[in-house]
């Protein structure tokens, strides 16, 4: 709230203040921004706690002060032009920025040292994450940690925004400006129920699944190893395909008979101890994967971010 009442002092004050305004500001940024995600300029005000009147106002100012049209109307929606498309651009790259700068700052100001925003770009991540916050809390007492797993599968582009600090992956995506370093070797295995005809055999085959059905995280199959490193090159399939979004529920379904599943060995290791389940190998040469740490590259040395990768290696096994 605090920060809708400060824009819009600053979109009265370019509005209505006297001599020349500087041509492009913060505040045109947040306004472009809020026309785009809520799509007209009534609810773009409504969102920004000003009159319809005011918005409008600064919008046609704003198009004055930069010499081009920012956007055309559609119906009662608005469509941006390649200008508008160009600040709207920049609005993405910077508001992040100075959000973030803020939020440290005033984290700073209440005695902390840091606040390290980590992101999730797979569902089993999660719990060995929790291996590794629990040192890294004790060995920084002044950082605070936030897990973001709203950006799985679009962590890159969140760091490249600022939304986050640190993205866990096993799926890096190189890239300008970004840093990814492996930090945990795992096997991803099938993993199926005790009792189940595979469970007597060391390994599986893409041929062993046409007649299962596979029970995986909520993923497009472009991400799913089980897929794209198994099946596909193997030109075969699965009879069906079910998703589960908690790992204790797909375990549960998969000890049940329900379906079978491909998981790391250490998460089916540490998780499923006391349920009637077997890893098998994929393919006679196993697929092993690893887990990454993606940040951008001028901020790897930052101490916290730093500490959070050394402990992470050291937890390594």
């Amino acid at each position: 709230m605090a920060n809708l009442h400060h824009f819009m002092k600053v979109i009265h004050d370019a509005v209505f203040s006297e001599g020349t305004p500087t041509m492009l500001e913060r505040s045109h940024l947040a306004l472009i921004r809020a026309v785009v995600e809520h799509g007209t300029l009534t609810r773009a005000a409504d969102a920004l706690y000003l009159s319809q009147s005011a918005l409008s106002h600064a919008a046609r100012k704003l198009e004055e002060q930069v010499g081009t049209p920012l956007w055309v109307k559609e119906g009662r929606s608005l469509r941006l032009t390649q200008a508008g498309r160009f600040l709207h651009q920049l609005a993405q790259n910077l508001l992040p920025q100075f959000e973030h700068a803020e939020n440290q700052l005033r984290h700073y100001a209440s005695g902390g040292q840091g606040l390290l925003r980590i992101g999730m770009e797979c569902h089993p991540c999660y719990q060995w994450l929790l291996r590794v916050v629990k040192p890294y809390l004790a060995a920084w007492p002044r950082v605070d940690v936030d897990v973001k797993q709203q950006y799985q599968f679009k962590g890159v582009a969140a760091l490249y925004a600022y939304e986050i600090d640190m993205l866990i992956t096993p799926d890096p995506v190189f890239g300008e400006r970004l840093v990814f370093t492996p930090v945990f070797d795992y096997e991803q295995v099938l993993v199926v129920a005790s009792d189940h005809p595979l469970a007597r055999q060391r390994a599986a085959y893409p041929a062993d699944l046409e007649k299962e059905t596979l029970i995986t995280y909520p993923v497009p199959t472009e991400r799913l190893d089980i897929y794209q490193a198994f099946l596909l090159p193997a030109n075969r399939g699965v009879a069906a395909h079910k998703t589960i979004e908690t790992t204790e529920i797909l375990l549960q379904m998969v000890a049940a008979g329900r379906g079978v599943t491909a998981l790391p060995r250490w998460l089916i290791e540490q998780q499923a101890a006391e349920m009637p389940l077997t890893c098998l190998r994929l393919g006679d040469a196993g697929i092993f994967k690893h887990i990454y740490l993606g940040v951008r590259e001028d901020e790897r040395e930052v101490d916290y971010i730093a500490g959070f990768s050394r402990i992470a290696a050291e937890l390594q096994g």
